[in-house]
């Protein structure tokens, strides 16, 4: 069964919010200098690249990225195409009918045909806070979109991501899904335990689903 990379290359060229901390790496040994091994040291956002928020990122008292559930980053998932709607760009919750929901447990939305992780587009889709009511009330385990976030670039507020922490979903941006037909999969998105953090970088794949005869 195929292999779907759906990941953002992370590099120096990797665009951030604006004010994040882009990606830098320096080589603390090198075997061309004498050292035994390459080692290097990176400094980043962790919104860098593909990546999940935890409830930390935008609520004080929400839970750091070590302690999420990790069941909702792994298993069978939609892969379901749509365009933003308005100013600011907002997934409609239109869209989101009962035929495209039915049976689905993971949303993966694909909201464009181009896909640069080196461009930041402030006008990107966001999934906004009536579309999330929607995957909230159809009981969806974690939602996941190809641009930076659940809320559009000016938001304050955040809504978008609190209906859907309040609602149980979790949350999976900057996917890449060009190359994925439309349809479901199995999803992996594990990611890392790190303590006290707002968030973390995954390397996230899908895997199509075994053939019924």
């Amino acid at each position: 069964m195929r292999l779907f990379d759906i990941s953002e290359p992370i590099e120096s060229r990797s665009a951030t919010f604006p004010g994040d901390t882009p990606f830098s790496q320096e080589w603390v040994a090198r075997q061309e200098r004498g050292a035994s091994c390459n080692v290097s040291t990176i400094r980043m956002s962790v919104h860098v690249g593909t990546h999940t928020d935890a409830p930390l990122h935008f609520d004080v008292a929400g839970p750091d990225i070590a302690s999420v559930q990790l069941d909702a980053y792994l298993g069978r998932c939609r892969v379901v195409e749509v365009r933003g709607e308005g100013s600011p760009s907002l997934i409609p919750a239109s869209a989101l009918t009962s035929e495209v929901l039915r049976g689905a447990e993971r949303i993966l939305f694909r909201t464009r045909s181009e896909h640069d992780h080196r461009v930041w587009d402030p006008a990107f889709t966001a999934v906004g806070p009536e579309a999330a009511k929607v995957l909230v009330a159809a009981g969806i385990k974690l939602v996941g979109i190809d641009t930076p976030s659940m809320d559009h670039a000016d938001s304050k507020e955040l809504d978008g991501h609190h209906l859907l922490y309040e609602g149980g979903v979790a949350i999976l941006e900057n996917i890449d899904l060009r190359a994925v037909p439309v349809g479901d999969y199995e999803l992996i998105a594990l990611p890392l335990k790190i303590v006290n953090g707002d968030s973390s970088p995954v390397r996230a794949v899908l895997r199509e689903l075994a053939r019924r005869d």
